[in-house]
């Protein structure tokens, strides 16, 4: 599909959407009046922006009307003459109330004082402008849509910005160091998600995030797998009366170029969204590899350098458009489709010096272009009802997704020197790799609050997964030049992950302390078969290892969880969670064939693996003054047959594999702790810091793989007002220097700058961010063994990256927030707990 195609199917949700909403004025109607008043903070005594305003009509509670305050606090509502319900909400704050207001004349409410929310069982609430933090019992909640780096980036852009995350090199995310992340979208696995991958991540627009959730100690109500916890992306959908949105446009260096839309409608009965996308980018990257062998005998090569370039062109679509309707004024039914497509075209050139005697003896180039297609398609389908105003509630959910993906690789080889009339096989490679995907999700909450400060929810969730990967490679004939079938390499592997869950949990406040406890049962069935041309004997004679080609495994477990806080004053508290979580091997974990980027370096899956199970204890504490908020917290986890990826010299072969085994532990120890400071109103600062180490034990053929892993990371943010209506963002990241199973990873530094300015009567923003300032964003590694020494260089997007973004906001506030808790989907955020 070209280029121009997509852009065709990228105008018709923008064009479906785009339409003008309008109502005829009524004959006689009544006189129109005024109420007007201004909402601060009642400690601070400063204007609260964006803060909702509803005005309910008594004799029509389905007559409803509001607004937002601005960068002053101040709000104007107009309404015809009659008797209405006024509420005044912000996130977090205690809701103010005038009930029977008869308006016959402008009302004026002057000063509108919100305080702190007492009732609240677990809100602590921080603010600042780069980044707005709500802390929970089991949750941190961070609002990053200010954050101006982020202007024209991706959604992994947008994590590695936030406290306790960390986004690698090649895009995969680490909570506290530790990859075994669970990735959710609106509370939910997602095709959005890529199915597990993060690749997708790097493909969404960072402007879709409402709010990032790090979830460090999950309740019950939260899936049992990921070890180091859930990151859970909550995606934008507004809330407010009538006809909104914002435009998008980005573009940059190197080649990047998008425009995104966030279109929505709502009235007294329904709810209308949609964001519509399309990027364009260039990524480049390279790897290089210097591998010196120790027992290299006359005729093997004793030092292999490896260099590549990768130039990557990506180009993608996404839409998500739904439909909220309201069947009464505490009941709702949302439907949302989300359709996206990908057009990958990649070239990567490997350059490989072979060396003998410490001198070259035979060179080579490897040209690998591939191009791919991927379709992901997901229906999911909502229902809420709130049997009353105090919690008790119902909520439903069933989604259904769907997703193919087509792989085209094209590999040639060709002799650039030969010092030593070395005489290898070079013949053209086309592989292809075709990928099915198919997950349904069913899933039921109960809320049910008793007595003034208590709360008992129970659900059911089920996650129904299948995957099938259809390998196919041909090889050319040397003697006829065709491209012919391998078969023994070629195979179709049939992956399925089918998890039933059971939970309930209980909260309660007692005085200061407020506790919630929970218990989640879990089934898990992790199904697979293999088809292949090969014997079991031959797979494990190539692979070195006994594989089960056809699996049928299932583990039954129970997840505690206890979660609690306890406040030492009105912003001062500490909290202690518990949770016992699993770690499940994914799809490409455990496809035994092997990669087939590098002649010498290769990944291999394990279909042995087997899930790993975690228990994780975690102590906070919490300080705010009035311009300094402090958070730290000690943490430690012990996991029984954790995964690790193992390095290994093929034997008789230059070969290095990596390949993911259980070991027999993994203890993990740290502290973070961090700082939100406001000096002044011109100047915001927002600093972290995490130290963790990692203690491993157990071996794999016969090699002991104990080891030590102490690293650290830290992230400093300022952010400056600057005169007519200028903003400036810095951003600096430093990881530290670790020590790994198998060797030593070099620490590095990244620095992002941004600059915004407020035009047309601030309805639009012109944002301009350089990332990677320094082009230091990279990986340096050491490894070695009994065989061999490695050094390796990394750098998956090369070079510093300019963005120019400029969005357009019509009929709504810059960044206007919600006054609600829920989650944007419906689910429960954990209200009171």
């Amino acid at each position: 599909m070209t280029t121009k195609k997509l852009l065709s199917i990228a105008a018709v949700p923008l064009l479906l959407l785009c339409f003008n909403f309008s109502m005829q004025a009524q004959q006689g109607s009544p006189e129109v009046h005024t109420i007007t008043g201004k909402v601060i903070d009642n400690d601070l005594e400063v204007p609260l922006e964006y803060a909702t305003i509803s005005v309910v009509n008594t004799s029509d509670r389905q007559d409803l009307t509001g607004g937002v305050t601005d960068r002053k606090g101040n709000f104007s509502i107009d309404v015809p003459e009659g008797t209405y319900d006024i509420i005044i909400e912000f996130i977090s704050y205690e809701p103010k109330r005038y009930n029977d207001r008869e308006i016959n004349s402008d009302l004026n409410l002057g000063n509108v004082p919100l305080g702190i929310s007492s009732s609240n069982l677990d809100e602590v609430v921080v603010r600042a402008e780069t980044t707005q933090v709500d802390i929970r019992l089991d949750k941190k909640i961070y609002n990053i849509g200010k954050d101006l780096t982020t202007g024209g980036g991706t959604v992994s852009d947008a994590l590695n910005n936030v406290p306790s995350v960390t986004v690698d090199i090649d895009g995969g995310i680490a909570l506290r160091g530790n990859e075994n992340v669970r990735i959710l979208i609106n509370g939910k696995p997602s095709a959005m998600a890529g199915f597990g991958s993060t690749d997708i991540l790097n493909q969404l627009p960072a402007e879709a995030i409402e709010r990032v959730e790090v979830i460090t100690s999950p309740s019950a109500r939260y899936d049992a797998e990921g070890t180091a916890g859930i990151l859970n992306i909550i995606l934008r959908k507004e809330k407010t009366l009538g006809f909104n949105g914002s435009l998008n446009l980005n573009g940059g260096i190197p080649a990047n170029a998008g425009i995104q839309s966030n279109l929505n409608y709502r009235t007294r009965k329904f709810n209308i969204f949609n964001t519509t996308g399309f990027r364009y980018f260039d990524a480049p990257g390279y790897v290089y590899f210097d591998t010196r062998y120790k027992d290299a005998s006359e005729n093997d090569f004793d030092r292999i350098i490896e260099d590549r370039d990768m130039a990557r062109l990506n180009r993608n679509f996404n839409t998500n458009f739904g439909v909220e309707y309201f069947l009464t004024d505490k009941s709702s039914l949302t439907g949302s489709i989300f359709y996206r497509y990908g057009e990958d075209e990649d070239v990567t050139t490997n350059i490989t010096d072979y060396f003998l005697n410490s001198s070259e003896a035979f060179g080579t180039r490897r040209i690998e272009k591939e191009s791919e297609e991927d379709n992901s398609f997901q229906v999911a389908f909502n229902y809420i009802n709130n049997f009353n105003d105090k919690g008790h509630k119902l909520t439903a959910d069933f989604q259904y997704e769907n997703d193919r993906e087509t792989e085209i690789g094209r590999i040639n080889e060709v002799e650039e020197y030969n010092n030593i009339d070395y005489a290898p096989d070079f013949f053209d490679e086309r592989i292809t790799t075709t990928e099915k995907q198919n997950e349904y999700l069913i899933q039921a909450d109960y809320v049910l609050p008793f007595g003034e400060d208590s709360q008992f929810e129970a659900g059911y969730r089920g996650n129904f997964e299948n995957e099938i990967t259809d390998y196919r490679l041909r090889q050319e004939d040397t003697e006829s030049g065709e491209l012919v079938l391998n078969e023994n390499l070629s195979n179709i592997f049939d992956y399925t992950e089918n998890v039933n869950a059971l939970y309930s949990q209980y909260g309660s406040k007692l005085g200061n302390l407020s506790f919630l406890l929970g218990l989640r049962l879990e089934n898990t069935q992790l199904k697979g078969k293999i088809d292949s041309r090969l014997t079991d004997e031959e797979i494990e004679e190539v692979f070195g290892f006994p594989i089960d080609t056809n699996f049928d495994n299932n583990y039954l477990g129970l997840f505690p969880t206890l979660n609690i806080t306890y406040e030492l004053g009105k912003k001062e508290n500490i909290t202690f969670g518990y949770n016992r979580r699993i770690n499940r091997p994914r799809g490409w974990f455990i496809n035994p064939f092997p990669s087939r980027s590098s002649n010498n370096n290769v990944f291999q899956g394990n279909p042995n693996l087997k899930p790993a199970y975690s228990n994780a204890f975690d102590l906070g504490y919490l300080k705010k003054w009035k311009k300094i908020t402090f958070t730290s917290s000690v943490y430690y986890q012990h996991e029984d047959d954790s995964f690790e990826r193992i390095q290994e010299n093929v034997p008789g072969t230059n070969i290095i594999r990596t390949i993911p085994v259980n070991l027999s532990s993994n203890d993990r120890t740290g502290a973070e702790l961090g700082v939100l400071y406001n000096p002044a109103k011109w100047l915001r600062l927002n600093g972290s810091f995490n130290f963790f180490q990692f203690k491993t034990s157990g071996e794999f053929d016969g090699v002991d793989y104990s080891a030590e892993n102490t690293s650290w990371f830290a992230r400093f943010s300022s952010k400056v007002s600057l005169p007519a209506k200028i903003d400036w963002q810095t951003n600096a990241f430093y990881r530290g220097a670790a020590e790994e199973v198998q060797g030593t990873r070099e620490g590095y530094l990244s620095l992002d700058l941004a600059f915004s300015k407020d035009i047309l009567n601030d309805n639009a923003t012109v944002s301009l961010n350089v990332r990677d300032l320094l082009n230091s964003r990279k990986r340096e590694s050491f490894t070695e063994t009994m065989t061999y020494e490695r050094y390796t260089e990394f750098q998956w997007r090369q070079g510093q990256s300019v963005n120019l973004s400029f969005i357009y906001r019509f009929n709504q506030q810059k960044e206007r927030r919600n006054g609600r808790g829920d989650n944007e989907d419906g689910m429960m955020d954990g209200e009171g707990f």
